[in-house]
């Protein structure tokens, strides 16, 4: 029975990885047509708390489930069961989902000087030890106390607040900016952290943020249509 136990437990993850990946890619389409005509770069109103919360939600979903996936697959190794993969996803989510408070509360149309000083903020944010200590465990699910999504989510929310910050900044519903937004944030929990590569990274992202500030019309699609 133990071995019968031990065959599934690759099989449970490998569905669980798949199925994670799979629900990112149709949350992607959905947040393609929630967004579409929403985008006027700074300008960008957050609009009504329900269609906020709803977007948000599902942009949550299909940026950080990628990176999360892996995590996803171990804890249904580690636990036995697919059954398990629910609620450390759903935890996961509900940390990101619960993180759209902020930026409805604060995120109104605003210049291209409040956008680069925010931008700047991100990239040295990626600098400094506290960036080090969340990006760290949220690559490390197995942690003390990181057992569950939700832990896990806030680790992996700490890592990714500077990122998420430039998000809003730039435009809470771009495609673009979310799909950087996606990479960098997936990268960053699955590979190890290099400064090699993390420096120059932060120094890019000050430097993005100098160009708004200086010269915004650089920057495409940060500026709304007819400006």
């Amino acid at each position: 029975m133990n071995a019968n136990a031990d065959f599934r437990r690759p099989a449970a993850s490998a569905i669980a990885l798949g199925v994670t990946l799979g629900l990112a890619a149709a949350c992607w389409a959905a947040a393609a047509g929630l967004m579409h005509g929403m985008d006027m770069g700074t300008a960008t109103s957050p609009g009504p708390p329900g269609f906020f919360a709803l977007t948000w939600t599902t942009m949550m979903a299909a940026m950080m489930l990628p990176g999360a996936a892996p995590a996803v697959a171990r804890h249904v190794r580690k636990t036995g069961g697919p059954r398990a993969a629910l609620p450390f996803a759903g935890g996961y989510l509900a940390v990101w989902a619960l993180a759209g408070v902020v930026p409805y509360a604060v995120d109104r149309p605003h210049g291209s000087a409040v956008a680069g000083v925010v931008v700047i903020a991100a990239g040295v944010y990626e600098l400094t030890p506290v960036k080090r200590h969340f990006r760290a465990r949220c690559r490390d699910d197995s942690s003390p106390g990181s057992g569950s999504g939700l832990r896990f989510g806030l680790y992996c929310a700490g890592s990714t607040v500077g990122l998420m910050a430039m998000l809003v900044a730039l435009g809470v519903m771009s495609l673009l900016w979310m799909s950087v937004v996606a990479v960098l944030a997936s990268a960053q929990k699955l590979l190890p952290a290099r400064s090699v590569v993390d420096v120059p990274l932060a120094l890019a992202i000050v430097g993005l943020g100098l160009v708004i500030v200086v010269e915004p019309a650089l920057v495409p699609g940060l500026m709304p249509p007819g400006m």
